[in-house]
Parts: C-alpha cells; sequence; structure tokens
C-alpha cells in the first residue's frame, strides 16, 4: 500500500471563509479548551451567529470558549433539590422498582424541564462560557456594527492549527492570526492594522454570568452576580473570577506598547502603541497558587504548529480522492474535518457534550449514549490516547453508577444518560430509563484493549465487570429466553411515552449478548474464572421481535414507527455479528428503512450507523448511499460541523460517527470479506487508500 502524501490531503481540506456564514464559525482547541471565532477570528460579532434556545427568548450563540472543568451553577432554592424527590415507582417484571422520573412531558429535544426543584437539577451544573474577545472601535470603545465589515477572508490551516483572517473594519485593513496552545487551556491572539496605532481599533475582552438556558452558556444581563477582580500580574495582568461557587483565575499576557483598561465591570480593553497587538489569555480554575504567567504569541504558535503536525502525522489517513465516484470529494472534506473537529471537541477528559465546546446543548450537559460516537473513532483511527482521556471519566465515577443500581434492586454498575461531570443524572422521561449506553463502556474499553494491550485492561477492568454484573442482573428470564423491560426507553427515543409497557428493543438484546461475551474475555484477561450467569444470559437472549419478515424496533406495540432512529438496524452494524441476528431478515429490514423513513427526524449519527449495517451485510453500494444521503441532518457545513437544526447547529455524533463507519468500511472488520476497503463498492467507481487504521470488531 503506498504512503499518503498527508499534508497535501490535509491542507487541500483547510476550510476557507469569504464573508459572514452564521451557520459556520471555525474553532481552535485542544480537547480541554476551544474559543469558538467568527469571521474576523475573534467574537466581534456574536449576533450573527445565533443559537436557537426553546426556553429563552434570546438566543445564544456560536462564539463560545469553553473548558472541560468550567462549570457553574446558580444557587440552589431552600430546602436544596435532590434526586430523591423525583423517584417515580414503576412495575416491573422484578417488582417495584424506582426511576428519576420527570414530572410533565418532554418535547421532542427533551428540553422539558419538569417542576422548578426538576429545573434546577437539570440545569445545574451547566458549562460556562469563558469569557468574550472580540474588536472594538473607539472612542468610546463600542463593539463595530456588521455594516462596517468588509473584504472578509479567513482561512483555518489544519496542519498547523493556526486560523488567519483578514477583512476591512470602517476601511481600515485588519489581520487576525488566532490559535490555541496545544496542551494549556490558553489562546493566542495577533491583531495587525495601521487602525491600532491611531486609536481606532482595540480588543474587548468581557465575561459573563452562567446561564441555566437550554443552548446558552452566557448571562450578560446580571454584572451584580458575579465579580471581576483585576490585578498586575508578570508580564501583564491577572483577573480573578467569581460567580457563586465558581472561581475562576484569567491571566493576560501583553506585548510591549500595550495597555489594559477597564471598560466595565466585566469589561477590559486591550490597546496598542505601534500597529500590531499580542495578546495571549491563559483560564485556570481558580484558588491555585500563583501560576507562571501565560506563554508567549509565538510560543503558542509554535506549539501549535507542532502538535497539529504531529496529529496528522500519526495516526490513521484515508484517501479517497482517486476515486471516480463523484461523491467522493465530498466525502473526503468529511472525513478531514471531522478528525480535526473532534479532536478538538471530543478528546477532553469528560465525555463530550453533543455540541461539544462550541456552544450549550443541554446546557452543556454530557450524554453517555452519545459518548461511543463522539469518541470510539479514536481508537480505530491510531490515536487510543484521545479516547482514554474521556474513559478514564468512568472509574472515577464508578461509586455513583453502582449507587444508581442499587437503588434500583441490581448489582453492578448502572450509567445513565444525561449526567454532569460527578456522574449524577438528571430527572428525565427518556434518559432514566435509556438502556444502549450501558453496553458503550464495554464497547468502549475493548477498543482500547485492542489498540493498547493489557495497559487498557488494568485501567477499565472493574468497569466493564461492573457494568456486566448490571447486565446480567436486570434482565428477565423465561421460557424463550432473557428479556428486557418493562419499563424502558430504546435508542429509538419516540417511544419514551410508552417506557412502562415497552420491552425487547432489536438493537439493545443484540447489544447486550456482544457485550457479555466481551465482558467474560475480560474476566479471563483478568484472571477471574468465567460468570456463568454472563454466558448464559449472552448465548439466550430472547429472540428480536420479526414481523412481516423485517425486525422491529420494539417487541411491544406499535412495533415500529417510521421516525427518529430506525435502531433495530444497529443489532448488526453498530453490534458485531454474533450469530444473534438473520443476515436475510436484516437486508429486507435494511432494504425497507431505506426505501421508506421519515428522515428529517432522524440524527447525524444515523447515517454512518446504517452504512455499517449495510457494509456488514455485503451490501457496500448501500453503505455509500447511506453514508451520503442526501437530506438536512446529514449536512456538513464549511466548517465541517454536521448541523442538525438551529437549536443543534453543530453535532458531533455525526462527526465521530462517520470516522468509525469509515474505519470498517476500509480496514474491515473481524470475520468480513478480505481485501482492500471491503465496505466500499468493489466496481472501478471506488479507490480507497488507507493507513494506520485498526480493523473493526
Amino acid at each position: 500500500m503506498s504512503s499518503i502524501d498527508r499534508r497535501g490531503l490535509v491542507e487541500r481540506h483547510s476550510p476557507v471563509l469569504d464573508g459572514v456564514d452564521p451557520r459556520s464559525a471555525l474553532s481552535v482547541g485542544n480537547g480541554e479548551f476551544a474559543f469558538t471565532a467568527d469571521v474576523t477570528g475573534l467574537q466581534t460579532f456574536p449576533q450573527l451567529y445565533p443559537v436557537h434556545a426553546p426556553d429563552a427568548a434570546e438566543p445564544g450563540t456560536l462564539l463560545g470558549a469553553q473548558a472541560q472543568w468550567a462549570w457553574h451553577s446558580v444557587p440552589a432554592p431552600v430546602p436544596a433539590p435532590s434526586l430523591e424527590s423525583s423517584l417515580r415507582r414503576y412495575a416491573s417484571p422484578h417488582g417495584a422498582v424506582d426511576y428519576v422520573d420527570l414530572d410533565g412531558s418532554m418535547d421532542p429535544g427533551g428540553s422539558g424541564d419538569g417542576t422548578a426543584e426538576q429545573a434546577w437539577l437539570r440545569s445545574n451544573p451547566h458549562r460556562l462560557d469563558l469569557g468574550r474577545i472580540g474588536l472594538v472601535r473607539g472612542a468610546p470603545w463600542q463593539p463595530p456594527g456588521p455594516d462596517q465589515l468588509g473584504e472578509a477572508h479567513q482561512r483555518l490551516d489544519l496542519w498547523s492549527g493556526l486560523l488567519e483572517s483578514t477583512f476591512r473594519l470602517a476601511g481600515d485593513p485588519v489581520r487576525v492570526q488566532t490559535c490555541a496552545h496545544p496542551g494549556q487551556d490558553v489562546l493566542a491572539v495577533r491583531v495587525l492594522s495601521p487602525a491600532l496605532r491611531t486609536g481606532r481599533l482595540a480588543l474587548r475582552v468581557a465575561f459573563p454570568y452562567g446561564s441555566t438556558s437550554w443552548s446558552n452558556a452566557a448571562d450578560w444581563h446580571r454584572p451584580d452576580a458575579h465579580v471581576s477582580t483585576l490585578e498586575p500580574a508578570a508580564a501583564g495582568f491577572r483577573i480573578r473570577r467569581a460567580l457563586d461557587d465558581t472561581r475562576i483565575d484569567v491571566g493576560l499576557r501583553l506585548g510591549s506598547g500595550m495597555h489594559l483598561s477597564r471598560l466595565g465591570p466585566h469589561e477590559f480593553g486591550v490597546h496598542a502603541e505601534g500597529e500590531t497587538l499580542e495578546l495571549v489569555v491563559a483560564f485556570a480554575p481558580g484558588g491555585r497558587p500563583r501560576q507562571a504567567p501565560p506563554p508567549t504569541f509565538a510560543a503558542v504558535r509554535e506549539a501549535s504548529e507542532a502538535h497539529w503536525a504531529r496529529f496528522w502525522e500519526g495516526g490513521g489517513a484515508v484517501d479517497v480522492t482517486g476515486s471516480a465516484d463523484p461523491r467522493a470529494p465530498e466525502l473526503q472534506r468529511r472525513i478531514v474535518l471531522s478528525q480535526y473537529l473532534t479532536a478538538v471537541h471530543g478528546a477532553g477528559s469528560l465525555p463530550p457534550a453533543e455540541t461539544g465546546l462550541v456552544t450549550n446543548s443541554w446546557r452543556g450537559r454530557f450524554h453517555l449514549e452519545m459518548h461511543w460516537w463522539h469518541a470510539a473513532h479514536f481508537a480505530l483511527w491510531g490515536r487510543p490516547e484521545l479516547l482514554a482521556r474521556s474513559m478514564d471519566w468512568y472509574p472515577g465515577v464508578l461509586d455513583r453508577a453502582r449507587e444508581t443500581a442499587r437503588r434500583q434492586g441490581f448489582a453492578g454498575a448502572r450509567w445513565p444518560k444525561q449526567v454532569a461531570p460527578d456522574g449524577r443524572e438528571s430527572p428525565s422521561a427518556i434518559g432514566a430509563f435509556l438502556l444502549w449506553q450501558q453496553p458503550h463502556p464495554i464497547h468502549l474499553a475493548e477498543l482500547l484493549r485492542r489498540a493498547c494491550g493489557d495497559e487498557a485492561v488494568a485501567r477499565y477492568g472493574e468497569c466493564v465487570l461492573e457494568s456486566a454484573a448490571f447486565m446480567a442482573d436486570m434482565v428477565v428470564a423465561a421460557e424463550d429466553g432473557f428479556h428486557l423491560g418493562p419499563p424502558l426507553v430504546p435508542a429509538q427515543e419516540s417511544y419514551h411515552r410508552e417506557r412502562a409497557a415497552t420491552a425487547d428493543p432489536t438493537f439493545e438484546l443484540a447489544y447486550w449478548a456482544w457485550a457479555l461475551r466481551v465482558a467474560q474475555r475480560w474476566r479471563a484477561y483478568l484472571g477471574l474464572d468465567p460468570e456463568p450467569r454472563w454466558s448464559e444470559v449472552a448465548e439466550h437472549m430472547a429472540p428480536a421481535c420479526v414481523r412481516d419478515g423485517r425486525y422491529t424496533a420494539i417487541a411491544t406495540p406499535p412495533y415500529t414507527v417510521r421516525d427518529d432512529h430506525p435502531s433495530m438496524l444497529y443489532a448488526l452494524g453498530v453490534v458485531p455479528d454474533t450469530g444473534y441476528v438473520d443476515a436475510s431478515t436484516m437486508r429486507a429490514t435494511l432494504k425497507d428503512v431505506l426505501a421508506d423513513w421519515h428522515w428529517e427526524s432522524t440524527w447525524g449519527w444515523d447515517f454512518p450507523a446504517i452504512a455499517m449495517t449495510a457494509a456488514r451485510l455485503g451490501e457496500p453500494h448501500l453503505a455509500v448511499d447511506a453514508l451520503l444521503l442526501d437530506t438536512p441532518k446529514n449536512t456538513h457545513l464549511p466548517s465541517g460541523h454536521n448541523r442538525q437544526t438551529g437549536r443543534l447547529p453543530v453535532y458531533l455524533p455525526g462527526n465521530g460517527g462517520l470516522l468509525v463507519a469509515v474505519a470498517l468500511m476500509a480496514a474491515g472488520w473481524d470475520g468480513g470479506p478480505p481485501g482492500q476497503a471491503p465496505g466500499f463498492p468493489d466496481n472501478g467507481s471506488w479507490t480507497v487508500r488507507w493507513e494506520g487504521i485498526a480493523r473493526s470488531p
């Protein structure tokens, strides 16, 4: 296999924007911290990049600055809310079981918040927008109007991580360079313009209060609710932030000939005597010993360039540019940009939010059923260390997951859906009943074991065993095998109103059988004897429901509704083949879905998931068709982001899912057909070269 020109491949797909695209904003970052900029390379025009929020009249913005550690809670009401107040008892084959349910209904986006106490639990803690950095014109210093912007051109150099922006502001030429440090929560900015020297242009650094809005991480209307204290520091200044119990330190390094002034309670102006302004901003949790001054702009840029060159030179690469299929250039663009976006927004120490570190969705809280879609690809693309960062979160909250299982009368650890960094779940009519995230830690750990060997077994063995113990204990034994539920909500959340009666979703049945077998092997890796119950359950899961020759989504009425995720397909695709699924029945199900499904209600990861099913069924042409299906939820913007709606303007599970599917289609899977790229058609229309990609399970 010939070597791929990685630099050429990457640089050809560096995104370029001419003018404002209100749906596409570009980010720099490192997985732990990200800064998303408008066409000025800063956050000068946040109002031009709106994020619609169902629970607030005022929209949010794509232009966020977020870090994995930066969370905030508004003061709790008295008495303090507790999950116990939301417990609701449901009948199950095991007897009465308590779930952290939600009073009232939820809309399709899951934003209904129940009682005031439940709303507080669902909204706190929320991820915090660290600050806004943009250009102002003076004097007095004010943000420019959009009508003052002209001749804008912007390019994000993927090979170096440097965002270059040129434009005119009120006729003055401006050039901005923006980059992030790869190992610190540090942003570096260089502005070049003659308007700096004449006092017509400056930078503004402003700080908001935290927001409990569904999709807005900043509240600019409560200046009296927080404090920003300015003090001198080595090479510049330090701003101590206090927002209720949250403390943040912001270090500012100013270049020579630069000055800082206070413009308001939480606003600061940075001015330059000459035509160059360099500002480096370092964010850190407050209360720590005094930190060293932030590095210089040159040091941050150099570190960024070295990091991204190593990133692209290492790990995996897939090149389809020699293909005759006219869709190949777009697939190649998505492949390259998805690698960058998931590294910036999904490779941190917590499972990512669905909008990454761009803007808040679900208040920035993360959904564990999406963790696999965000991060599984890192192990397959030769970057297992990036998956390990967020996988290390599970051992730290294992006791809380055990408490959830124990409260419901089960062994092991139960993983909820929507959680905070400490692992606390949220009251929900969906999340508390969802099951398909339960095998994810086993699946992700297995990918790391295949990539890293015994090290992964030692790090994640306890989580694997405890996850499996719950799975084997909560099933319901019957003459025809082991059943799931009721109550439950399947991956296809359309059935959440029937949660009290829903049972035996096809996808989850197959996932249980596969994951318990994997966990049994992990017992051997750990030097433990087999657990007979695990094998019994894995080998005798109840048969999936079949009607009219096709798998149904669930085994109870209404069986299959034709919107949201076609989840029954994923019993073979996301789930490797264990013999549980009949290939001919699944093939009929696949073709039925492709012929008639409500695609507008699907989600961005559905298309790569369907592609994996088609590939494993030996239908590579359908795999490509599904991966590149022309429908709004499968849109990838010029930035590379997988836009869903105005409320979900970016959607990282779609990017991560695409990379998982491409890895499987290119490098193949255990037990799959031999040869190059078995998931792509072998008819001369596709030329697929790959290197550094691991075979999928």
